[in-house]
């Protein structure tokens, strides 16, 4: 048959991988969004011995800096950790709150997040490489009529790339510098950045920051 011979030629394939990838992103979506992105929970309040052992590992932060009680939940933030008006919790390692997840971004699900962004950025292109070959373009109203869905979905699935591949860029950029979105954006407001000598005393190189937050 011809479902026969196309799978012998290896057409049918790319359709499958396709399928896989669109799968893959849309568990990868649900587990993000509703996996514990680090929430600090009161029964794991850091100890004071603990407390000084962020100043052995990142000496530049002045030792002065005391971990604060956050005013909503009362639990004892650790560091870089924030608490979120939206999930109403605190959240380690904080990055920001997602609206197109309705979930945090932290410590435990930014990796994730991470691929979920790649793999959705190949689907874009993929899925934006098949509307542009189905098209053909003639000036007149029957071409406009018959091409009318190919032509938006790909002026669509273009507008979701870019912005796809622009967060994606931008949080590696971020992760290659050991810092976090929040910290970027309220530097000056941050006690533990705005008193350290360095402008950003987490950042050990690319290699080892990358390596850090995958690994």
């Amino acid at each position: 048959s011809d479902l026969q011979k196309q799978e012998e030629r290896g057409e049918l394939l790319q359709p499958l991988v396709f399928v896989l990838l669109v799968l893959c992103s849309i568990l990868l979506y649900f587990k993000v969004s509703l996996m514990d992105p680090g929430f600090v929970k009161p029964e794991e309040e850091v100890k004071e011995g603990e407390d000084k052992g962020h100043c052995v590992v990142i000496p530049q932060i002045p030792g002065d800096i005391k971990l604060r009680r956050c005013g909503y939940c009362l639990v004892k933030q650790p560091m870089r950790a924030k608490h979120c008006q939206l999930c109403q919790h605190c959240v380690r390692r904080y990055d920001h709150h997602c609206p197109w997840l309705e979930n945090c971004v932290g410590e435990r699900n930014h990796p994730l997040f991470i691929v979920y962004l790649s793999v959705q950025l190949v689907v874009l292109l993929w899925g934006g490489h098949v509307a542009w070959s189905g098209l053909y373009f003639e000036q007149s109203r029957e071409w406009l009529q018959h091409n009318i869905f190919l032509l938006v979905s790909f002026l669509l699935i273009l507008i979701f790339t870019i912005v796809v591949l622009l967060l994606l860029v931008s949080h590696l950029y971020l992760i290659s510098c050991n810092t976090t979105t929040w910290e970027f954006m309220s530097h000056h407001r941050i006690s533990y950045l705005r008193h350290s000598e360095l402008e950003n005393p987490f950042d050990q190189g690319i290699i080892l920051n990358l390596w850090r937050f995958f690994c």
